[in-house]
């Protein structure tokens, strides 16, 4: 390709709307261009590392007896319906209708459709196991688009799904996947970690996710240098030094006043407070009931100086969703405002109230009406979750459900009896590993790129999926789902490898192999040995660009440095003596080579990073 019939449009300052690295980059030089708030136009370049990242995808799919569909991204509501996502994905899912009035979407994944087709054309474990994946569009209603294409509403998704007769089968897919997309990250150029997450939406009872190291990232993980422990922070436990609670000669929680006391740190400094290891911090919050989308409220116990993960939360109650309570909800339900809450009673001031059988509505606009605190589908009994850190506490310090006073003397398993215990906190740096006795968390941002989940049999029961066994009874088909953001690799190898230059594309993915600059166009020799360079490299088998333009030297070294091509060949005054200059992006260094020998150096230098 030459570079002079070739669409680049770089840019020479950053636009001033991008924020992270990989934004900036991929518009300065020229790779996309926005049309709308995440909705993005992918020009010559950036198609180009797509196609190479699809075409490493698809043989490492292949290589584990992966089997390419192509399915549509429009969907009928019902085969939603059927998995119980329709209601599940909120706001999250494009909806709309079609001209008779049926509802469809566009879809963010595919398991519903390829369980459909499972369950249609699969009938015996003699036609099992099945890996089936494609690549396509996915959609996504994202509130708050940002960061070029790492939160977008439109993107590209290479999600593959294993079909097994058994656990087993089940545990042997996932390990291949794993393997595979090891395999795929490291081809990409990408240093990443394999973390355990959350199975969120998707279901199911494991999942790993693959994390690349950096600021621009939105997830947060815990590591162990020492052992290699990681975690998603939705997932990550460690272990905390024990706590000798002081003895009390309460029998019962004693109610005292506090004035002004709004925080967890108020009441530190409060006279007759507590430190915020003695506290017990109570959250109100709304969870969703997975199975009958209902509301009901939920107290989050916690101790004072922990905070809250929302994601452990929703998992540990089951919940497809969980937000925190408004402050009118909450004082219609404990009789007080945040800062005076605790579990002590909590479940009478509940049943006072009225709450559990009383049905609200819910203002047009969203806000709460005057007289109308809760939304119609809100109602139920109060559940109490605490975290594990408090089991066992006592002397305890808390709310008493009554504004500017507090309890003291509180046991949390006398007084409030929680109605079940998980892991709630999230850890922070410099907590102990939970897994090895000399290793320290850190705690950093991070990107997914991939996520890899054991479905089991969320979809095949849900949606009638099943085949007779070996001793001909019928079971359900035993899933996996495995998903990797073809953008992310993208944009994650520019947050990994770039500088105050440019890109540097790992080679693998790089839109050409090599760039050949003619330092003057107008110069007879030069323009023949680039030319003839230009077809040799071609006949080589690599991807080649050649920088024709009549511009300065100078201006075509700064191109050819922001878009980020491994290897620049530049034929300049050396040349009268039979010489190039062959420059490595990544490293910076030049090397002079015979006109002869470049060629080969070159192949042997780009087939190496393949």
């Amino acid at each position: 390709m030459r570079w002079s019939q070739f669409f680049i449009p770089t840019l020479r300052e950053d636009p001033a709307d991008a924020e992270v690295v990989s934004h900036k980059l991929l518009l300065r030089a020229g790779f996309v261009r926005q049309l709308a708030a995440g909705i993005y136009s992918y020009l010559p370049l950036a198609q180009r590392v797509r196609l190479k990242i699809e075409q490493i995808l698809r043989e490492e799919m292949d290589a584990i007896g992966g089997q390419e569909f192509f399915l549509p991204a429009l969907n009928p509501r019902e085969i939603w319906e059927e998995s119980g996502r329709w209601t599940v994905m909120g706001d999250n899912m494009f909806r709309l209708k079609d001209r008779k009035g049926a509802d469809l979407c566009l879809g963010m994944t595919h398991e519903e459709v390829f369980t459909s087709i499972a369950r249609h054309e699969l009938r015996s474990y003699k036609q099992l196991p099945q890996v089936w994946y494609q690549i396509q569009t996915k959609f996504r209603d994202e509130p708050r688009p940002k960061s070029g294409l790492l939160r977008v509403r439109q993107f590209i998704m290479k999600d593959a799904y294993s079909f097994d007769v058994d656990q087993a089968g089940l545990d042997k897919s996932f390990e291949d996947q794993r393997a595979a997309y090891i395999k795929i990250f490291t081809r990409c150029g990408l240093k990443f970690a394999i973390v355990e997450a959350s199975s969120g939406a998707m279901g199911g009872s494991a999942s790993n996710e693959f994390m690349v190291k950096t600021d621009a990232g939105e997830d947060l993980i815990a590591t162990c240098e020492a052992c290699g422990y990681a975690a998603n922070l939705e997932k990550a436990i460690s272990r905390l030094a024990a706590i000798e609670d002081e003895p009390s000669n309460l029998s019962a929680p004693e109610e005292f006043p506090t004035p002004g006391v709004r925080t967890i740190e108020d009441l530190t400094t409060f006279p007759g407070g507590a430190a915020a290891d003695r506290q017990i911090k109570t959250l109100v919050y709304v969870a969703t009931d997975a199975n009958t989308n209902k509301e009901y409220p939920v107290l989050a116990l916690l101790r004072g100086d922990h905070p809250l993960h929302e994601t452990k939360l929703a998992d540990s109650l089951g919940a497809s969703a969980v937000r925190p309570a408004h402050p009118e909800e909450i004082r219609e339900l404990l009789g007080a405002s945040a800062g005076s809450l605790g579990g002590v009673g909590a479940r009478e001031k509940v049943k006072q109230s009225g709450f559990a059988t009383r049905a609200f509505t819910r203002a047009a606009s969203g806000t709460v009406a005057a007289t109308a605190h809760w939304s119609g589908a809100v109602r139920g009994d109060l559940k109490i979750i605490a975290d594990n850190a408090l089991t066992g506490r006592h002397n305890m310090t808390t709310g008493a459900n009554k504004d500017d006073h507090h309890l003291r003397g509180v046991d949390i398993e006398r007084d409030i009896r929680p109605d079940s215990w998980a892991d709630l906190r999230t850890v922070a740096s410099g907590e102990r590993c939970p897994n090895c006795e000399s290793g320290a968390l850190e705690v950093f941002k991070a990107l997914e790129v991939g996520h890899i989940f054991k479905l089991g049999t969320k979809y095949s029961v849900s949606m009638g999926s099943s085949v007779l066994d070996q001793n001909g009874k019928e079971v359900p088909i035993v899933m996996g789902s495995y998903g990797i953001g073809v953008e992310r690799i993208m944009a994650a190898a520019i947050e990994l490898h770039h500088d105050a230059d440019g890109i540097i594309w790992p080679r693998a993915i790089a839109p050409f192999d090599v760039v050949v600059t003619i330092t003057n166009i107008k110069q007879a020799e030069m323009k023949d040995a680039g030319e003839r360079l230009y077809a040799e490299l071609q006949r080589a088998g690599l991807d080649v660009l050649l920088d024709d333009r009549d511009e300065r030297a100078g201006v075509k070294f700064k191109d050819v440095d922001l878009i980020g091509i491994p290897f620049r060949i530049t034929v300049g005054k050396k040349i009268a003596d039979g010489a190039v200059e062959l420059f490595d992006r990544a490293t910076k260094q030049s090397t002079d080579v015979g006109l002869d020998e470049v060629v080969r150096r070159v192949q042997e230098l780009a087939l190496a990073g393949r």
